[in-house]
């Protein structure tokens, strides 16, 4: 057995992983950056390693120095997590070359599911069934417009290297296809550094169900199951849960054959993931589900796997990395209740999901029996610009799908994080939805519905009246936190617009200046405003401002140019996703202060318009 483990990676995964390496007397060693210095990753951790400057192209993506820092305190074996390097066939080889041993499959098998188009042609031979589209070498846009033509729109454009929702592209029309076939490969060179694509036919009721496999070095190959991560935005998963609702054991038993087929046509050793796309038109049968990708590492849903099958994948992909067969046989494995996943980002869902960043002065996560909560942060702890905006994995489960789905709902809406805002409110209202409680959601939800899920939540009338008399000293801070000295007011702000409370009159206790309402996964700031005059200022309603530290790729306007509101000005580049910028309203580009290729600051002034007298 490994006695020495490091972690390549950061946050919850990483946080993850050291428990269990703890409960079975690993020792752990954990990297870090300048911005993760004081993180929870790296205290966790029985020793831990600077890697390099905050940006990830300069340390957790240096495969040179992760492997320097495991010479250097003795580990034997490098377990890379999610993301980051976790697919690199290179950096895997490297390690082995290191004589480290690689918590993961083998390089081989990581290159023979690595491309998408490659890999497909691989399950069309070993009889696992692909969704129609075009694989073919042949890139330029010429061919892959023809293509796309005669596959039939919608069509999806997908990076050949993608993952996690990137380098990915719907196309409606062909009319459209161009402009989007320009923007897949600017992200896919940007993230991946590799510009092929694959063109599939978009499927209109799609659901996405993925089976767990596992295999080890004497040749077995089980899987556990399937979950369901048909709730997404913009191929972005955003709740997974297990099993798949609607599956029948018929449609179970075909799907997981194809999955254990598909790993042992590439004698995989570890954890992986069989994607698959589900035509759920008329509910999920055998027929309609095809092969999309496998991603060869361990998954951020993995938890509601664990939570339905009662096992550790950490711990089996130690012991497999340690040369053990697997810990448990194909007929040893079995579906035990149900569990649901939601993904809690440092996000603004009424600002087109924006990343927050800053210094989690509150950081409060809900629980209830049975819960788990997979983090990498801690209150006090800081969300920088560097890295993916998930700050916690939301894990329930319950004897019945509606018993997790509950479960789940109430975590959230228990969970209260300030000044840093989350999709709190946004994940209670997808569960909320009609479609997600009969479980009959497929991918394209959010896309529909997303406004009205996505809407800036507003506090109840009581909650108000609760902020109200916990200004004046009224009653007890249930249900609020933060407190200041007291000023007389009549009037507060809510998140710097005035609202009118209901004051019932001064209390006697200690009075305050403001409070932060927490209710439904939502916090407001509830502050004392002087009846004096003393007010608050807003920023121009036409201020165009960066919503983070990024870079302008595209300016689409020039100064004096009349616009229409929702139309096109500007795209930013941050956190490796392209952010489009739009006009608020009818007016005049009276000032462009954006230029292509700059970098710029959170709340740099990138263009004002004027509105139309």
């Amino acid at each position: 057995m490994i006695t020495s483990l490091l972690i390549a990676n950061r946050g919850e995964i990483a946080c993850r992983i050291i428990r269990t390496a703890r409960r079975m007397g690993i020792r752990t060693v954990a990297v870090y950056s300048d911005a993760d210095a004081k993180a929870l990753h790296v205290r966790s951790a029985d020793e831990a390693v600077h890697i390099g400057p905050s940006p990830a192209r300069e340390s957790y993506l240096v495969g040179d120095k992760i492997i320097a820092a495991a010479l250097a305190t003795g580990a034997e074996a490098i377990h890379p997590g999610y993301g980051f390097l976790s697919e690199n066939a290179e950096f895997a080889q490297a390690v082995i070359d290191a004589g480290l041993i690689w918590v993961g499959p083998s390089p081989a098998s990581i290159r023979a599911m690595g491309l998408k188009d490659a890999a497909k042609a691989r399950m069309i031979a070993a009889g696992v069934p692909v969704t129609p589209g075009y694989l073919g070498e042949d890139q330029s846009p010429e061919r892959l417009q023809t293509e796309a033509d005669a596959i039939g729109y919608p069509v999806l454009i997908k990076a050949v290297a993608g993952g996690g929702g990137k380098g990915m592209r719907r196309v409606e029309s062909s009319a459209e296809f161009d402009d989007n076939l320009e923007s897949c490969r600017r992200e896919a060179a940007s993230s991946f550094g590799n510009t092929d694509v694959l063109l599939e036919k978009y499927i209109l009721s799609p659901r996405h169900i993925e089976v767990q496999v596992f295999g080890d070095t004497h040749g077995n190959v089980v899987h556990l199951f399937e979950r369901d991560c048909s709730l997404q935005r913009r191929h972005q998963k955003v709740i997974e849960e297990a099993p798949a609702p609607g599956m029948d054991p018929a449609t179970r038993e075909a799907i997981c054959a194809a999955a254990v087929r598909a790993a042992q046509a590439v004698d995989y050793v570890g954890a992986g993931t069989i994607e698959f796309i589900a035509d759920a038109s008329e509910g999920l049968r055998a027929d309609r589900i095809w092969f999309m990708e496998m991603n060869t590492r361990l998954q951020v849903e993995h938890p509601v796997t664990e939570e339905i099958t009662g096992v550790d994948l950490v711990e089996w992909q130690l012991r497999v990395a340690s040369g053990e067969p697997l810990p448990k046989r194909q007929d040893e494995l079995a579906i035990r209740g149900w569990a649901m996943e939601a993904r809690l980002y440092a996000e603004d869902p009424a600002k087109g999901f924006l990343p927050s960043i800053g210094k989690l002065d509150l950081f409060e996560l809900g629980d209830v029996p049975g819960g788990r909560v997979d983090t990498g942060v801690e209150q006090g702890g800081e969300v920088t610009p560097f890295y993916d905006p998930m700050i916690a994995k939301v894990i329930a489960r319950g004897d019945t799908r509606d018993a997790a789905r509950a479960a789940l709902a109430a975590m959230l809406d228990d969970t209260a994080v300030w000044p840093v805002r989350t999709n709190a409110a946004f994940l209670i209202a997808a569960l909320e939805h009609p479609d997600f409680v009969a479980g009959t959601v497929d991918t394209g939800l959010i896309g529909r519905e997303g406004d009205a899920l996505a809407a800036a939540p507003e506090p109840s009338s009581e909650a108000l009246a609760d902020a109200a008399r916990a200004l004046t000293g009224d009653q007890p801070l249930a249900g609020f936190r933060m407190n200041a000295p007291h000023r007389a007011v009549v009037h507060a702000l809510l998140d710097g617009e005035p609202v009118e409370l209901p004051l019932s009159g001064p209390g006697e206790d200690e009075r305050r200046d403001n409070v932060l309402l927490a209710e439904a996964g939502s916090v407001w700031r509830v502050a004392a405003w002087r009846d004096d005059g003393a007010g608050h200022h807003h920023a121009h309603d036409g201020d165009i401002l960066s919503p983070m530290p990024g870079k302008i790729i595209a300016v689409e306007v020039v100064q004096g140019q009349a616009v229409t509101k929702g139309q096109k000005l500007l795209t930013l580049e941050a956190m490796k996703m392209e952010h489009t910028l739009t006009a608020p309203f009818d007016g005049t580009v009276a000032e462009l202060a954006a230029t292509p290729g700059a970098q710029v600051q959170v709340e740099a002034l990138l263009a004002r318009i004027e509105a139309v007298e």
